[in-house]
């Protein structure tokens, strides 16, 4: 049975497709079968991601590992029962179509709260949330005081992520092992830096999630986008020598992956 992997938050701008795509890409590079689906239906930031990175291989003649993406299915209006929901019918049925070939199934999530959403966290065995380094985005998981130390209580995400962990409880399958990541981080020290690591610190043991690393804020990510690269792909492209930004960014890639600790992934690149 395939590892479903979910990222998602409500706030866009975290960087959730710019994770997506690496996960996914550095998964089909350690030889595992990953299928990817984005339910961004209007935006589809990491189906268009990877619409770039097939033109580019076509056109440079170049074999480059990466997941295979999938639109979510049409479904017939008229074989739903009554009250049952068309999305949720999308998206169950790509998954179970998808499930026997793949080993990771990889859901990219809107930056907003849609029911699509809402159904693919209740089926997530790992769920991420790219989190930016700041209040703002705290404020997606758990409401603060003025000094940002006492939590006042949880917020609509991570009441969300309660609700569908009770759902999976209730259908007898394993909790999601929850995974907030915190991303498009500034290189230099600051007050605020040490404020937000000391408060995710708090939260993760009064909601149950794990802290894990993931990316500075760097141009490369803009730059690869156009041509659907990732980190993993730099050599592969005759870059011969990577600048100091890149070797830090690929370190970044591997220390995540490792944090992931994803089922029958060893991390050797």
């Amino acid at each position: 049975m395939a590892h479903i992997i979910v990222v998602g938050n409500e706030k866009g701008g975290a960087g959730k497709s710019t994770v997506s795509m690496h996960v996914a890409s550095a998964l089909a590079r350690l030889g595992h079968k990953v299928s990817a689906l984005d339910l961004d239906l209007r935006q589809r930031s990491l189906g268009r991601y990877i619409d770039n990175r097939r033109r580019f291989t076509e056109k440079s003649g170049l074999d480059l590992p990466g997941p295979e993406y999938h639109d979510l299915p049409e479904i017939d209006k008229d074989s739903l029962k009554p009250g049952e929901n068309i999305y949720d019918h999308r998206l169950s049925a790509a998954v179970a179509t998808l499930e026997p070939d793949s080993d990771f199934i990889l859901i990219d999530c809107p930056g907003s709260h849609t029911r699509l959403s809402q159904v693919a966290h209740s089926l997530a065995d790992t769920l991420i949330t790219p989190l930016n380094d700041s209040f703002i985005d705290y404020d997606l998981l758990a409401h603060i005081d003025g000094d940002g130390v006492k939590i006042l209580g949880p917020s609509v995400y991570s009441e969300m992520v309660w609700s569908a962990r009770q759902l999976r409880a209730q259908a007898g399958l394993k909790p999601i092992d929850w995974v907030v990541m915190r991303n498009r981080l500034g290189a230099q020290r600051m007050v605020n830096k040490e404020k937000m690591e000391k408060a995710l610190e708090r939260l993760s043991k009064r909601i149950g999630f794990r802290i894990a690393p993931g990316f500075n804020e760097r141009v490369i990510f803009r730059e690869l986008f156009p041509r659907g690269l990732t980190l993993l792909d730099l050599k592969d492209i005759g870059v011969k020598q990577l600048n100091i930004s890149n070797v830090a960014a690929r370190q970044e890639l591997r220390d995540m992956m490792k944090s992931l600790n994803l089922p029958g992934v060893e991390v050797d690149f």
